[in-house]
């Protein structure tokens, strides 16, 4: 061994307990950018310097009896080029957790960025710096933040989309959506061959629910045809029509034209930009991501060895890189093959507070197989490149050990998500169960505030048990991508509750833009106590499901439709009592509202050969209310009141002004002489709906 090592032992000894030691001891660890491995570490005087050195010497101190563990960070930024590692050995105990938080009025910032000084003036009016690393093939990176903000890379169109001309690899009505395409055609002019650099090019098309992020291979100026490197998972349609995708071209140095703008030269190492008129080179700041994540917990699930009892409390994290790996063009549904800042595998009774996670090139938190009964609350996720959470573990098919359950997702924060992955969601719950998402705020995403399940139709899943409540969404859509949903379930989910959640301002591209959206198989959930309005699409949409029970309910002031489904099969797909539905333009039931008609056949007890009917769906006891129109003009799904009553429907509902406090600034509360409160309607009380309390790191 290395002299160095007895010395950092002697130091290490000489201030702890005997061996034979009774009392259980406890030790801090602080540690300072400003700090000395050398030091003991022991003393707010003599810190280390580096968080994971002061990890690694955990294991130690558990062998010499310490079972009270925490690590304090004084003042300052701590740069990362390669995530923390916790593994079992670093483990706290229930009585006594590791905890890794500031030292008391302490603001403490865990970097995975470095800063990039030396810019010089052009002669074209950019601004230039030499990144010898880049040249030299060592480092990439796709996001640059000026003053703390993203910047923009170098792109064309500067707003708005190109769109897809021809589409020779097939469309939607010829080889059908789920394709996989490796060209299009462009508009003459829109992609030029002669661009500098053109394989470090990277065309990305929104089509259909995903963003394919795509590296150029060639173009031929003959026919216009652009090829890529690796395929797309979808045709090259904006949706099911025929029409041509939308889609940008990035990184190119020919369209640095507009102030906010970057661009690097990967071969030259290189990084241009383009400044604002009131930016003074001197003052400005840039930040580029190095550290592909920030933190990784690590057990071994198989095993049954378990990283727990570790808190992260009241710390700053920023700057994530990671690009698309070869091959890789962003084709799973809500972007889940991205990676996370934080990642957890076989990790129980840990937990995130009151931190803040910001300028990302990731998802926020991935937790994988075995992870369990783990806490995130009061948290800051916001600017990022993906989403807040993805949750994911075994199958049903795979080991015990390798579930993931029983998490708790509390008074986050999350907004701003998918600023380069935008079919990210929110809150992504895989296949996982018994999970609690409530009182968090989610804003300013492009795609689904909160997605559970993640098998299509009804074959078996793991997932049930989740609950969604008072959860605020909001502004999500954006109208960038189509078939998305503030809150998104998919497959059997027996046991999961969507209740008392906030919804409104859902917008998509083409369609889609639901509020509450039940996808392929979801079913045996129930829906309560939501309000959802101002969707551009239904505020609740089936595309098809089973038995799912959804009640007393405030859907408003959908823009094209109501209530939609998509599919009559014969069974019950949902049970819908005592809601209210108050809304001024567009369909009240859209789409396939119908009980199933059995095919033709003869039975013994059906001589005649006479269709059997069999009730798709109940509904009774609701409100319905339109301004603008007396009950003969209501289209119950191309039926009149009489008729919709004749099918065995809403025997006992009304069409009646519900009575809200102010509907035209949305306020939903109603007025104690409502008829609702006739039908059995209970008062939705949204008082605390989102975070209780404030989020993010903060001095305390």
């Amino acid at each position: 061994m290395k002299p160095t090592y007895y010395i950092l032992l002697f130091k290490l000894l000489l201030f702890l307990p005997s061996a034979g030691t009774a009392f259980a001891g406890e030790w801090t660890l602080y540690v300072s950018p400003r700090g000395d491995n050398q030091n003991p570490g022991n003393n707010i005087e003599q810190p280390l310097k580096d968080i994971q050195f002061a990890l690694d010497k955990i294991p130690d101190l558990k062998k010499a009896g310490i079972d009270s563990i925490q690590i304090r960070l004084l003042e300052g930024d701590y740069s990362l080029i390669s995530p923390l590692r916790l593994r079992p050995e670093h483990s706290g105990s229930p009585r006594s957790p590791l905890i890794i938080s500031p030292q008391p009025g302490a603001k403490v910032l865990i970097s995975g960025g470095r800063k990039l000084g030396g810019w010089k003036k052009q002669r074209n009016g950019l601004w230039a710096v030499d990144i010898p690393e880049v040249a030299a093939g060592q480092w990439r990176f796709r996001q640059l933040f000026v003053n703390d903000k993203l910047g923009t890379r170098a792109r064309k169109p500067n707003n708005g989309f190109l769109i897809v001309k021809g589409m020779p690899d097939g469309t939607p009505g010829t080889v059908g959506y789920h394709t996989d395409c490796q060209r299009f055609e462009f508009s003459k002019g829109d992609i030029d061959p002669k661009w500098l650099n053109r394989d470090d090019v990277e065309v990305v098309v929104y089509h259909f629910w995903t963003d394919s992020h795509l590296p150029i291979q060639s173009i031929d100026e003959k026919t216009n045809i652009v090829t890529f490197k690796h395929k797309a998972g979808k045709v090259f349609t904006d949706d099911f029509s025929e029409n041509g995708a939308r889609y940008i071209v990035e990184n190119v140095f020919e369209e640095l034209d507009v102030p906010g703008e970057w661009y690097l030269d990967v071969k030259k190492g290189r990084c241009y930009y383009f400044p604002f008129p009131e930016e003074e080179i001197g003052t400005t700041s840039f930040y580029a991501p190095v550290a592909p994540q920030l933190v990784s917990i690590k057990g071994n699930p198989e095993d049954a060895q378990w990283v727990r009892n570790i808190r992260f409390e009241n710390l700053e994290f920023s700057y994530t890189n990671w690009e698309l790996p070869e091959g890789n063009s962003n084709d799973r549904q809500g972007s889940a093959s991205v990676p996370a800042a934080v990642s957890l595998t076989g990790v129980q009774d840990c937990g995130f507070s009151q931190c803040t996670f910001t300028n990302l090139g990731t998802w926020g938190f991935e937790l994988n197989e075995g992870c369990a009964n783990n806490t995130f609350s009061h948290n800051e996720i916001g600017h990022i490149a993906a989403g807040g959470f993805r949750v994911n573990g075994g199958t049903y098919t795979d080991h015990p050990f390798l579930r993931t359950k029983n998490n708790k997702m509390t008074d986050n924060h999350i907004h701003h998500y998918g600023e380069v992955y935008p079919s990210a969601v929110g809150v992504l719950l895989q296949n996982t169960e018994g999970n609690l998402v409530g009182h968090n705020l989610i804003h300013d995403g492009y795609y689904t505030g909160i997605s559970v399940g993640w098998q299509w139709g009804y074959q078996r899943s793991i997932s049930r048990d989740n609950i969604l409540e008072f959860n605020y969404i909001y502004n999500i859509g954006q109208g960038l991508l189509s078939d998305m949903g503030a809150i998104y379930t998919l497959g059997l989910s027996p046991g999961t509750v969507i209740r008392n959640n906030l919804i409104h301002d859902v917008d998509a591209n083409h369609y889609g833009g639901w509020g509450i959206y039940h996808d392929e198989g979801s079913s045996h959930i129930l829906v309560e106590n939501n309000i959802v309005y101002n969707t551009k699409f239904a505020p609740l949409n089936i595309h098809f499901c089973k038995e799912v029970t959804v009640r007393n309910n405030i859907f408003a002031l959908g823009k094209l439709q109501q209530i939609s489904r998509g599919r009559s099969e014969p069974h019950k797909s949902v049970f819908f009592e005592q809601n209210i539905i108050y809304w001024k333009e567009g369909k009240l039931f859209d789409g396939k509202w119908d009980d199933y008609l059995h095919p033709f056949y003869f039975h013994p007890k059906n001589e005649g050969g006479v269709r059997e009917v069999s009730e798709t769906f109940d509904a009774d006891f609701n409100l319905y209310f339109n301004p603008e129109k007396s009950l003969d003009e209501i289209d119950f799904n191309g039926k009149n009141w009489d008729e919709w009553n004749n099918m065995g429907k809403d025997l006992h509902a009304v069409f009646a002004d519900p009575k809200f406090v102010d509907a035209e600034n949305f306020d939903f509360r109603l007025h104690p002489d409502s008829p609702a409160f006739g039908l059995g309607f209970s008062p939705i009380d949204l008082s605390e709906v989102g975070p209780r309390g404030k989020t993010g790191a903060r001095c305390m």
